[in-house]
């Protein structure tokens, strides 16, 4: 998972009020459901000190699902307001929250968060018909950042039997029409499959359709081609299934991804190229050896020493004193890591703790060796 998004978070002034919140707006009395919620979350808010400012920003944010539009669709979201009011992150969970989250603290609760994200996948989801595609991309942020219509012509593009010699011609000419509009909606996502290194292509709608559009896919769009039956192009079609089997590959990627990763761990630690336990990825990270941080989902109640810089980082006084730091401060472990991950542009994969090896709560795929690295 690319962890960029924090670094609005990290840079903000604290405390901070986390939340995830169920915002299920699918009944006739959602609307009213959703104050009440809305209500007990901001009344909790409240009772632990957050100011009105706070408050304010949070109870805004989440009765924008009341104005209908794309947000209404959302099962649950996660926020972070900082001490001035100033809304850092705002996303789409990935289902109403198994652990709901209301807290005004003086660190963000990242881990619940991350824990329960709409899936991060970049992926394309493809809705075809004979005239054309609506072809809806989805980046690495998990969401449908772009949407595109590719139409081709629609002259003679139905079969008719005409009968007697112009038989042939006509259907010539629609079959002809039909490859042309595949053709385009084939490079149309060659192009984004390329560009983002998009997972999973999810071709949906007329048969005839998605025959074509996978005759002409790319080899590279041809490996990651997932075909569906069900859901159509057409006004008022059931997009709800296509919707579900795209939430459905996106959880299957995401394990896929936490397999490799902790397989990496083991097959790398080998050749010195993994570390496991706080101290020691605590070093890598302090040296952006790290590629990528694996976090269990549950942690210990450990504190890091911090200095300003993201990399200024230490188990003990000495490792961040070392550093010319003079002005340290305690820090949950792992909002430390998670910190010195987004600094150095480390990838994070968060997976539970029973997966982890030896039961540990942190380990890190390295860029690199040193002499210093453990082999």
């Amino acid at each position: 998972m690319d962890v960029t998004f924090l670094d609005a978070v990290f840079s903000a002034p604290g405390p901070y009020a986390t939340v995830c919140a169920d915002v299920t707006h699918n009944t006739e009395t959602a609307d009213t459901e959703l104050e009440l919620k809305v209500r007990a979350i901001t009344e909790e808010l409240a009772t632990q000190g957050a100011p009105g400012p706070v408050v304010d920003a949070v109870r805004s944010q989440l009765l924008q699902a009341n104005d209908g539009g794309q947000i209404a669709t959302l099962r649950g979201r996660a926020l972070i307001v900082a001490a001035d009011g100033s809304v850092v992150l705002d996303e789409a969970l990935a289902d109403s929250p198994r652990d709901p989250v209301a807290t005004w603290s003086p660190d963000p609760a990242l881990l619940p968060v991350l824990r329960q994200l709409a899936g991060r996948v970049p992926h394309v989801i493809v809705i075809a018909d004979r005239v054309g595609a609506d072809v809806l991309v989805a980046s690495g942020t998990g969401q449908h950042v772009e949407t595109e219509q590719v139409d081709g012509d629609t002259f003679h593009m139905r079969k008719v039997q005409v009968g007697g010699w112009a038989h042939n011609t006509y259907m010539h000419t629609a079959e002809n029409q039909w490859e042309e509009n595949a053709g385009k909606v084939a490079a149309a996502v060659h192009d984004v499959v390329t560009r983002d290194h998009s997972r999973f292509v999810l071709l949906a709608g007329d048969v005839r359709a998605r025959q074509l559009i996978a005759g002409k896919a790319s080899q590279e769009v041809s490996a990651v081609l997932v075909s569906m039956d069900g859901g159509g192009r057409a006004a008022g079609a059931d997009r709800e299934v296509i919707t579900g089997r795209a939430t459905e590959l996106v959880a299957e990627n995401e394990a896929a991804e936490a397999t490799r990763v902790l397989e990496q761990i083991e097959a790398a630690s080998a050749h010195g190229l993994a570390v496991t336990g706080t101290a020691l990825v605590v070093e890598a990270l302090r040296k952006a050896q790290v590629e990528t941080l694996v976090l269990a989902d549950r942690v210990d109640d450990g504190q890091l020493h911090a200095g300003p810089g993201p990399l200024e980082l230490g188990v003990s006084a000495e490792d961040v004193a070392a550093l010319g730091v003079t002005d340290a401060h305690h820090v949950p472990a792992e909002l430390g890591m998670l910190r010195a991950a987004v600094g150095s542009s480390a990838a994070v994969v968060v997976v539970p703790r029973s997966a982890m090896p030896g039961d540990i709560p942190v380990a890190a795929v390295l860029r690199y060796t040193d002499d210093s690295t453990p082999s």
